[in-house]
């Protein structure tokens, strides 16, 4: 089936119809537990784990649905902190092939479907449901949830999205539904912030401004991760160490609050275990990990310059002698905008992943050179990490990412 993690915009099939003919034959198993809905440009897979971690907390059996995979494909679809049985997985395609091989399902709508099945067989209470791509025309917004998500709005998947923001917020804005409480984790210019009033206003759906919702918020970046500081939570940690994670732990906290006020029962004490141990709690992996100490190595799956950004500061802001980059994209991104960003005192180690969308890295050399970015090339990210390795002393930095595909192959190499 065609998988868009490997081949890109050739496997994404626009509109409902699959998905809806895929959940009749299976008999609408999201029918049968409650779900979150949660989209945006960036942050949504880390806000969709923060939330499946605080439900877990508060003894609720949750599944959570993901995308993309980093190293095993049943990263996708979890109950509490268990993937999806392998068995399942074969019995499901044995079992069911007949039935929807006629419809051509992408590998999204099929996988998709699965973790519904799944999630109904184990009898979850909720289900996190993160949107794959935009929002409006995504195979998940077949679910009716008692929440809608949505993290922030930037530039990224614009062939299909549109090539303005307003575009990509009205995509993403699909996913709010008739009287159903959504959440805005950062408001964005007033364009934007308009989409969203207007769609909202149109389905009479409750909006919620996380930035203006909690509004008495701090943040403080510690050796070991964030410290919050806010009306109800004083002195919450955040185990997740990335740059931005204090915009999703504001959204987070946001939609903690509005579920409680439907009817969820959430109790302080999960929110702060939540937060302390998500990584373990769900198995969340490539945000600000550190994969060594001596030198340091860090990875991270932002791919966009609107994700990038907050990398790029934070690697300036760290503390090393020399900086090592480990750096491969994808061939649909705007690899400009991303390399305008990047930091020029360092030395890059340019490669590709292995999967087709990722970019020959001769050509992404010759892109970095006009920013001033100088480096080697590699063929496997394998080869770059071994070299830079070789490179570093011991306290040097290096930085694994650009693609979540990069990081994906680097994982293995570590864990």
């Amino acid at each position: 089936m065609p998988e868009y993690q490997r081949i890109g915009h050739l496997a994404y099939k626009e509109g409902l119809g699959n998905s809806l003919v895929l959940d009749e034959i299976f008999g609408h198993p999201h029918h049968r537990y409650k779900t979150i809905h949660v989209g945006g440009t960036n942050g949504k897979g880390s806000t969709s784990h923060l939330l499946a971690a605080i439900l877990q907390e508060s003894g609720y059996k949750v599944g959570l649905y993901t995308s993309p995979h980093l190293i095993d494909f049943r990263e996708r679809i979890r109950i509490n902190d268990a993937m999806i049985d392998k068995r399942y997985v074969i019995d499901f395609v044995e079992k069911y092939r007949e039935q929807f091989e006629p419809v051509m399902p992408s590998f999204f709508e099929l996988t998709m479907e699965m973790a519904f099945l799944w999630f109904a067989a184990q009898e979850v209470d909720v289900a996190v449901i993160e949107v794959g791509l935009g929002g409006r025309l995504d195979s998940t917004n077949i679910i009716s949830p008692d929440l809608s998500v949505i993290t922030n709005i930037g530039f990224d998947h614009m062939k299909l999205l549109g090539n303005t923001l307003p575009k990509i917020a009205t995509e993403k804005a699909g996913i709010i539904k008739p009287h159903t409480p959504v959440v805005i984790g950062e408001i964005g210019d007033t364009e934007v912030a308009k989409v969203f009033i207007e769609k909202a206003k149109s389905v009479d759906a409750p909006l919620i401004f996380a930035e203006r919702y909690i509004s008495n918020f701090a943040a403080e970046r510690t050796h070991a991760g964030w410290l919050f500081q806010s009306d109800n939570y004083s002195g919450l940690h955040g185990e997740l160490k990335g740059p931005a994670q204090d915009k999703n732990a504001r959204t987070v906290l946001t939609a903690v609050e509005v579920l409680l006020e439907t009817g969820y029962n959430i109790p302080k004490e999960a929110v702060y275990r939540g937060f302390n141990g998500v990584t373990g709690i769900t198995g969340l992996m490539g945000r600000w990990q550190q994969l060594q100490s001596s030198p340091k190595i860090i990875c991270d799956i932002a791919h966009n310059a609107h994700g990038l950004r907050y990398i790029a500061a934070q690697l300036l802001a760290e503390n090393y002698d020399r900086l090592h980059l480990v750096f491969g994209m994808a061939n649909d991104k705007d690899v400009n905008s991303v390399l305008a960003l990047m930091p020029k005192n360092a030395r890059y180690y340019f490669t590709r992943a292995s999967v087709e969308r990722a970019l020959d890295e001769k050509i992404l050399k010759e892109h970095a050179a006009t920013y001033g970015l100088k480096g080697s090339t590699f063929a496997s990210v394998s080869e770059a990490i071994h070299a830079a390795k070789e490179n570093a002393g011991e306290d040097d930095l290096i930085f694994i990412g650009g693609s979540s595909f990069v990081v994906a192959d680097a994982l293995p190499l570590f864990i």
